[in-house]
């Protein structure tokens, strides 16, 4: 059963090849690429509460597979969140698939966010009033997609994650496993160049988890790029390169031949 699970869950992955035209290559421009970025945080009277980041740089080719890890206080998490451009840089520079979003205005840069990037947590986000697939529709509403084509793309990416037979049900009728699927098809159906997935099998089942990497892991072979926020060693194992930060700099930049599962 759980073997079956997998192979299905592959064979949409691969399919979803479809989302992401652009191998691997070493020579191309970087998808992401930070800058002496610094992140502080002041209290409301001017002062710095705390330094996040220290003048980081940071590149991600079109098509790597990132890990990010460090322990609490490290860094990790608010530099997802510059990745994601969900916050803004104190200092320094981020091109985002050769665009400086750190100098634009907020509703450039949220509808650049909308445009490039596919979100994936840990906790999954999806609004539990709303059915799956319009779960999946949300990113599109706000691009000003119209409704016909919405719930196209929407099936299709459903369909896609091997979720076509629950359309119509509501998140809390789901599996973990399932509603994380749904937060797949819903990052993938804007048809970004990078995905930036936050513990994604944190709340999943050993065996749940596994059958979810299977899918990022197939994803990355059809030359998505991606970079994942991770504690989990066994997760890591499988990016082919591993940026840890400490104490707000990058401590270890390792890249490596990706020890991909038996």
């Amino acid at each position: 059963m759980v073997c079956t699970r997998v192979a299905c869950i592959c064979n949409a992955a691969r399919v979803c090849g479809e989302y992401s035209h652009v191998p691997h290559d070493a020579t191309s421009s970087p998808v992401i690429d930070i800058r002496g970025v610094t992140k502080v945080y002041y209290k409301p009277d001017g002062s710095i509460m705390a330094q996040a980041l220290h003048g980081i740089d940071v590149a991600i080719r079109r098509g790597e597979y990132v890990a990010i890890m460090g322990s609490s206080g490290s860094g990790k998490s608010t530099l997802m969140n510059v990745l994601g451009c969900l916050d803004r840089p104190t200092a320094g520079d981020y091109f985002l698939d050769g665009k400086n979003v750190a100098k634009m205005g907020d509703e450039e840069l949220s509808r650049y966010r909308g445009q490039t990037i596919g979100f994936i947590f840990q906790a999954f986000n999806l609004i539990p009033e709303l059915t799956i697939e319009a779960n999946v529709e949300v990113p599109l509403f706000y691009q000003g997609v119209p409704p016909a084509q919405r719930r196209e793309r929407s099936l299709e990416c459903l369909k896609l994650v091997q979720l076509d037979h629950r359309i119509g049900h509501r998140p809390r009728e789901l599996s973990g496993g399932q509603m994380q699927r749904v937060a797949i098809a819903r990052a993938l159906v804007t048809k970004p160049v990078l995905l930036l997935a936050d513990e994604p099998t944190g709340n999943l089942d050993t065996t749940t988890g596994q059958a979810i990497l299977e899918v990022f892991d197939q994803l990355h072979q059809q030359g998505m790029t991606i970079a994942m926020v991770t504690h989990d060693p066994t997760v890591s194992e499988r990016c082919e390169r591993v940026v840890r930060l400490k104490d707000g700099v990058v401590e270890t930049d390792v890249s490596r031949v990706r020890a991909m599962p038996a």
